[in-house]
């Protein structure tokens, strides 16, 4: 479409409508993953509800393809496309907390930086994940998980209600009281049922913790794997901590002899008191002697966003994911054989807990299905440099491939790229039918495809 045929949608917003020809345009087609490079006819910066409305209606009534962006951090890019229109919620950071209640209400394209601000000053957050820039809304869909999963859940299982958008235009209250098909395929069922302009969170007593990396010698990777398992399997819930392979960044609090060193490391992070923090994590500094310790207390925004600037936007980035029940013998002999093999500072192989308080919800409960996974790793192939991303993926591909055999069979969705129909159905097992089936009722003609996606049920290929 030529910039005449958006005049009604720019008479019918309040915010920005950024065309080819506008100044902004191309800072404002970029997003976090600068592997994706695509050219939207139109981004509509949407700064209120009417706004989301009137480009959704826009699009629907001229066969538009639609990029939904909340944060802006999806690796796979689904947050633009070519040709298309870009609705993009990154006006709509507005949060309001109710303190006494605990409860906050989050604009759709605040980030997870924004949302732990507004919390800090009351005591209060939310789980989000590791890094603040990521978006609170794409994170929230997809089911959500970082250093408070293991005491308080998912990022989903906190949501008390969302405003959506739907396809057709309405403007929509789910909860468990109203639209409850659409708020159950809402946590965890990513983007395709319409767009969520504001969620409703309950908050968490969360303000200083004792976090930070851990690291050991690389040759004691098995021993540290390991523990790392039966440790997160019966530490107490005020516990949690990731295992990484990657090398040590040229930063001033990494001694000069660590520098450029591959190694392997927990990020850990302990909710409950000091003493406590010291007894509880005791054991990952015992089973193997570390040779950089930089675990302490610290405002919980800070160990949140402690990894920000080692991966800025605009970095390439390809990833491969799998939920895992169990690290089993085999599956530790590939990470021994595949994670030593990382090649720069940015990338690395991490894998979180999902043990605690999230294995408590019935997998039917929610959209978000692998509740009795123990564990989901994430291999990133991540460089400012393009040149370098066909041997970073190969490596990430390649170790992938590895232990694939020995994972539950499907990904996290904020953590798949463009992987196909089938990928996407096995990330749901048994919730994937019943999702097509709420997808049929909310967006029958799959306006909302740009994600990880559920196609309608009854809609052919």
């Amino acid at each position: 479409m030529n910039g005449s045929n958006f005049a009604g949608l720019r008479g019918a917003m309040r915010g920005d409508l950024i065309e080819p020809d506008h100044a902004d345009y191309e800072t404002a087609r970029r997003v976090y993953n600068g592997m994706i490079d695509r050219r939207p006819a139109a981004i509509a910066r949407c700064v209120d509800v009417a706004d989301v409305i009137a480009a959704v209606t826009f699009a629907g009534e001229n066969d538009l393809t639609v990029a939904v962006r909340g944060g802006g951090h999806s690796a796979a890019g689904k947050g633009t496309c070519d040709d298309g229109l870009v609705i993009d919620l990154s006006p709509m950071r507005g949060i309001r907390i109710d303190p006494m209640k605990r409860i906050a209400h989050v604009g759709g394209g605040a980030t997870w930086g924004d949302f732990d601000h507004a919390g800090r000053v009351f005591g209060l957050a939310t789980p989000g994940g590791i890094f603040s820039t990521t978006g609170v809304g794409g994170l929230t869909l997809g089911g959500g998980f970082g250093y408070l999963t293991r005491k308080y859940g998912l990022s989903c299982d906190n949501l008390r209600s969302a405003e959506v958008v739907t396809a057709d235009g309405r403007f929509l209250t789910a909860s468990e009281e109203e639209h409850p098909d659409l708020f159950w395929a809402l946590r965890g069922g990513g983007g395709n049922f319409g767009i969520v302009t504001s969620f409703e969170f309950r908050m968490h007593p969360v303000s200083q913790v004792y976090g930070g990396p851990i690291l050991y010698p690389l040759e004691r990777a098995a021993e540290l794997l390991r523990f790392f398992q039966e440790w997160m399997r019966d530490a107490p819930d005020d516990v949690s901590a990731f295992f990484a392979f990657l090398i040590a960044p040229p930063e001033p609090f990494v001694p000069e002899e660590l520098q450029g060193a591959t190694m392997c490391g927990l990020v850990v992070c302990h909710l409950g008191s000091l003493a406590a923090a010291e007894r509880d994590l005791r054991p990952a500094r015992e089973i193997v002697p570390p040779v950089l310790d930089l675990a302490g207390p610290l405002p919980y925004p800070a160990l949140n966003a402690m990894f920000d600037a080692l991966i800025p936007p605009g970095f390439h980035h390809y990833w491969k994911a799998d939920f895992v029940t169990d690290l089993s013998d085999a599956a530790i002999a590939e990470h021994l054989a595949w994670g030593p093999r990382v090649q720069n500072i940015q990338s690395a192989m991490h894998i979180y807990p999902l043990t605690g308080a999230q294995q408590r919800i019935a997998p039917t409960d929610t959209a978000f299905s692998y509740r009795d996974a123990d564990f989901v790793h994430i291999i990133a192939g991540i460089s400012p440099d393009p040149t370098a991303m066909p041997a970073l993926t190969a490596w990430a591909r390649g170790y992938w491939e590895a232990l694939h055999p020995y994972s539950a069979g499907g990904a996290y969705v904020n953590f798949l790229m463009d992987e196909g129909e089938e990928r996407v159905a096995a990330s749901y097992r048994d919730n994937y039918a019943r999702l097509a089936e709420i997808k049929a009722m909310y967006d029958p003609t799959n306006l909302f495809r740009l994600n990880q996606n559920v196609r309608p049920a009854g809609v052919a290929r």
